[in-house]
């Protein structure tokens, strides 16, 4: 009826009418309530905490970063000291002064202009997060489908007698034809991911264990340990090393509209989740997951006992009073069958109705993922209101 309303009036189009609507029923950005008026970008900090000072959601930094003519939108720098204010009643949040940036012969940033997607230098930058905290899940595979564990060339034994080997040791691997692939990956295959609501299975966890260079092709291999985190045993699986140069940074959005899914592990082996923590969800490259959307984990969800209406609690009804017949045949109860109460004759057994609930979904905690699959992704714990367990919900944030 709204929306009728306002193409009436304005005589808009069905479209714009509609877009206008939805942009109006939008969830205003908000300033943090102690947001400060201006911040200085120390050496250490980053994006998403620079966010967290100045807005309630840190991941629509976009919506109220308001970068001057010709800056990198997405780069801040040591020294620079950023102002909040209000335009049009909307957040904003601009440099008011620029810091340690790349800068020219007058001090002003240099930006070069160019139809290629331009390689902009982070060192100096702020990172959007700590990268170091999420460095090793990079490069590492830690996630593989079946076909690939089936395919996979797999370790056979060594040339020494051991069980297992480690670093500079060599290992025989089954089989490697050629020299084309020369850097491998070596990992151990862990317990299967499966979705919770189809029950397909969506990859198997996998430990890396260590990385090995061919020595000499052949059925059986020989290659030579040349990084070890772990002792390679019989058995563990051998893949080509990747070439792809790892994302040095991420920039925070929401994930799409009405994207929901679970929780399926945690990588460091806790029961409960916590700050930076790094979990598994069940969504992937397939459901339009990229590196950089944010979700909200959610717990709740779940039945939980009525201690009122199951007698676990004297609430005192049992002190109402014997003409109250809805206490007995009331649709507030109903009859169990007999009771056999000795030395008491038999009697009918009436219990209450519902004596269980739903608890509400309550927020726990924001994620952001950083590394994306097929099938499944990974997301860092950004912040944690609450403590969560694997198989609880996540869902994109409101918008």
């Amino acid at each position: 009826m709204t929306s009728h309303v306002v193409v009436t009036r304005f005589a808009m189009t069905g479209f714009l009418a509609i877009s206008l609507l939805l942009a109006s029923l939008a969830w205003a950005v908000e300033l943090a309530p102690d947001a400060p008026q201006t911040y200085t970008v120390r050496q250490g900090d980053t994006l998403w905490k620079i966010a967290e000072m100045f807005i309630t959601e840190p991941w629509r930094w976009s919506e109220v970063w308001q970068a001057r003519a010709g800056d990198d939108p997405n780069l801040i720098y040591p020294g620079d000291v950023l102002q909040s204010s209000l335009v049009a009643g909307k957040p904003r949040v601009s440099i008011l002064r620029s810091g340690s940036a790349p800068a020219g012969h007058d001090g002003m940033r240099v930006v070069r202009l160019s139809p290629k997607v331009r390689e902009s230098s982070l060192t100096t930058a702020v990172p959007t997060i700590k990268i170091g905290a999420i460095e090793p899940f990079l490069t590492q595979p830690y996630v593989a489908d079946s076909d690939q564990i089936k395919r996979a060339f797999y370790v056979v034994g060594f040339p020494e007698e051991h069980l297992v080997v480690g670093l500079h040791d060599s290992i025989y691997v089954r089989r490697i034809d050629s020299r084309q692939q020369l850097n491998f990956q070596i990992l151990r295959p862990g317990e299967a991911l499966r979705d919770p609501e189809t029950n397909e299975t969506l990859g198997y966890e996998a430990v890396f264990v260590a990385n090995a260079e061919l020595e000499r092709p052949g059925d059986p291999a020989r290659l030579r340990v040349t990084r070890s985190e772990r002792e390679v045993a019989i058995g563990d699986r051998v893949i080509p090393a990747g070439n792809d140069r790892p994302l040095e940074n991420f920039y925070p959005r929401p994930a799409p509209p009405g994207t929901r899914g679970q929780i399926l592990s945690v990588l460091n082996g806790v029961s409960q989740i916590g700050q930076f923590d790094v979990v598994v969800l069940n969504r992937g490259t397939r459901d339009r997951i990229e590196p950089g959307q944010v979700f909200e984990a959610f717990v709740g969800g779940g039945k939980e006992r009525d201690q009122v209406r199951s007698e676990t609690l004297d609430s005192g009804w049992r002190n109402e009073g014997p003409l109250s017949s809805g206490l007995w045949v009331g649709h507030e109860f109903e009859n169990k069958g007999w009771r056999h109460d000795d030395p008491f004759p038999i009697s009918a057994d009436f219990r209450r109705k519902n004596t269980q609930y739903i608890r509400p979904f309550e927020r726990a905690a924001t994620l952001m993922v950083f590394r994306v699959f097929e099938r499944v992704s990974f997301a860092l714990v950004m912040s944690a209101q609450r403590a969560f367990r694997v198989g609880d919900q996540v869902a994109a944030p409101r918008s």
